[in-house]
């Protein structure tokens, strides 16, 4: 009698885009310890993998819809961090849409079941700002796709390695005067990098379409967040205020020395606008003011790149 092979079911894996940069490390390392296979899509492919053989790296093929698509082919889930901070080169916020949307396209044709989006709070197509009506844009591309889905909506991500609130500390350090955009009085409520990379892996294992806001428990203005900083790295430092027009420009000359871009004209306008709070109750627990006390000697220590951080996802 003839004996039958044995039937091999193909391991199931989960994509996360960016998987070497900062949320999307945090989000591969949660998945990792649940035992998870993952693959990453990321600009750099032969950058030095911080995850050694447990990540399969595979660029991102923006221009090679039929190779991202056998890229993603398996996968059951799609943990997607893809965006740009800012326009660079031929890279535009139309350009980031329109990479979205090849993604998008490419998870449907692979079989892909699930994606988990990586927003921001307060998108608008009609807003006047680029950044966030991109995001929009991208909102509504994956709510109109065939794909089951989770968007969550973070503010301003801390953490060991977050830019804005480190990057803060430092200015503080390095300089005796720091300048306020404005009043000072619009609010920011920051969410913790690992309580939004629980969010995010948690909404991969449900099945319902949801949006849901990311933020912490944690209001500030910007006055307070600043004025808390300084007094927990124990600098005394004068704080002014100053036109949006002029901290720009104060902004641009730090950025020619350190080679990098430290804010743009959008992120001051959406700062501004209040658009890094949100209206929900919070949905993440950790605070951080708690955790800039617990961290508050190493905060600010080393300036962080945006700009090299970039070209990592």
């Amino acid at each position: 009698m003839k004996s039958e092979m044995p039937v091999t079911k193909a391991t199931e894996f989960s994509v996360v885009t960016g998987a070497f940069s900062y949320t999307g490390k945090y989000i591969t390392e949660r998945l990792l310890s649940m035992g998870k296979e993952v693959r990453t899509l990321t600009g750099r492919p032969d950058d030095e993998n911080p995850f050694g053989q447990q990540v399969k790296a595979f660029p991102f093929n923006f221009d090679r819809p039929v190779e991202l698509t056998e890229s993603l082919r398996g996968a059951k889930t799609l943990y997607n961090t893809y965006w740009v901070r800012y326009p660079r080169g031929q890279l535009s916020f139309d350009k980031a849409v329109e990479n979205n949307r090849i993604l998008i396209s490419a998870a449907e044709k692979a079989g892909i079941h699930r994606i988990v989006h990586i927003s921001i709070t307060n998108p608008s197509e009609d807003s006047p700002f680029p950044y966030f009506r991109g995001k929009a844009v991208v909102e509504k591309t994956i709510i109109e796709s065939r794909l089951s889905y989770a968007i969550l909506r973070p503010t301003v991500v801390f953490g060991p390695e977050g830019i804005l609130f480190n990057n803060i500390a430092w200015l503080l350090r390095k300089f005796l005067v720091f300048a306020i955009p404005g009043s000072g009085d619009y609010r920011i409520q920051p969410i913790f990098v690992e309580d939004l990379a629980e969010m995010v892996v948690r909404a991969g294992q449900q099945d319902d379409n949801f949006i849901l806001d990311a933020v912490g428990p944690e209001i500030f203005t910007f006055d307070e967040l600043v004025k808390l900083i300084a007094r927990q790295i124990d600098r005394r430092v004068s704080i002014v205020h100053v036109s949006p027009r002029l901290a720009l420009v104060i902004a641009v000359l730090i950025g020619c020395f350190i080679r990098d871009v430290v804010i743009t004209r959008d992120e001051i306008d959406g700062l501004m606008s209040n658009l890094l709070v949100s209206e929900s109750q919070a949905t993440a627990p950790t605070l951080f003011s708690e955790w800039l006390n617990q961290n508050a000697d190493r905060i600010g220590r080393r300036y962080i790149s945006g700009l090299e951080r970039k070209y990592r996802d």
